[in-house]
């Protein structure tokens, strides 16, 4: 009995390692063209779907996701709105464009904070001098 109560303890303490072992391995493997297609997706259609795409050549492209299709997609320039037609299967890189995150804004506002202080305390320090 004491036997079956170890086993079925083990199994219990070893399934959900076999199980996050198990997940992390996939039986469908996407190619890279899938996986550029899958970001240009995130990334999205219109005005605010920002991104810069370096193409297999070296070649940066910033603009905004204006069409996306099956084979391809048109990137437009945020100034002058020129189209560029980009194949998938030439995308090296997607990276989206989304201005500022709230990690860079808040380390910012504590760099100012920090700033407003110090300059508070020397002028503090400063005008007890006189």
């Amino acid at each position: 009995m004491r036997t079956v109560t170890c086993l079925l303890s083990a199994l219990l303490l070893l399934a959900p390692a076999a199980q996050a072992f198990g997940a992390g391995q996939k039986s469908d493997k996407q190619t890279p063209i899938e996986k550029i297609k899958i970001q240009v997706a995130k990334v999205g259609v219109g005005e605010k779907a920002k991104a810069t795409i370096t193409t297999r050549d070296g070649a940066k492209i910033k603009g905004y996701v204006s069409q996306a299709g099956d084979d391809d997609f048109v990137m437009r320039d945020r100034k002058t709105s020129a189209p560029t037609t980009i194949r998938y299967a030439d995308v090296a890189k997607v990276e989206r464009n989304q201005g500022h995150s709230i990690a860079n804004i808040v380390l910012i506002s504590i760099g100012a904070g920090a700033a407003i202080v110090l300059a508070s305390i020397y002028f503090a320090i400063a005008r007890n001098e006189r």
